[in-house]
């Protein structure tokens, strides 16, 4: 298994642990540290494992479907984290998830017929957005920057919304092969 792979795995590995340091009172004070500690490694590992992966070419199949799995199961067990914390509404949260299973299908009907659907900028920035809204929902600084969380929940809603139908758009051939 090459470094981007293990990468991967590590960053699926640390998600069991993020959530029972944002859930569980074992670490008192320090859990919302420990869970933004881990959080922030994680995301760090999605940059670069990626990284590694395209500067010395070694994209694998596993890579290919494992990445990014893994960065929606750190994301969305964040999402649930904040849910079950009463900080996120429910159904912003299966928003976010909605999206990522309609994306995830969409690839695997693509993939069955040999088309890769690549990752678009739309796609990324939601990414970003997502990553920093969790960090900053972490952190929970409240007074005014609760007022900057709730912006940044929107804006990571809205480039949720406009990456899924980019998505759908600029793929809609894969919805025609099925008929």
């Amino acid at each position: 298994m090459n470094t981007p792979n293990k990468l991967t795995v590590a960053r699926m590995v640390m998600v069991p642990f993020f959530v029972a340091a944002m859930l569980t009172d074992w670490l008192g004070e320090y859990g919302r540290w420990v869970s933004l500690c881990l959080f922030v490694v994680a995301s760090m590992t999605d940059w670069l494992d990626g990284y590694l992966a395209r500067k010395y070419h070694l994209v694998t199949d596993f890579g290919k479907f494992m990445d990014p799995l893994a960065d929606k199961l750190l994301v969305c067990s964040a999402m649930i984290c904040f849910v079950e914390l009463s900080k996120m509404p429910a159904w912003i949260v299966i928003i976010f998830i909605a999206r990522e299973f309609i994306i995830s299908g969409f690839r695997l009907v693509a993939a069955d017929n040999g088309i890769v659907i690549a990752a678009s900028y739309w796609g990324k920035f939601k990414t970003v957005s997502q990553m920093l809204l969790i960090i900053v929902m972490i952190l929970d600084l409240g007074g005014v920057f609760a007022v900057a969380e709730q912006a940044l929940l929107y804006l990571a809603l809205a480039l949720t919304v406009i990456s899924l139908l980019d998505y759908i758009y600029k793929n809609k051939q894969v919805i025609s092969m099925q008929n």
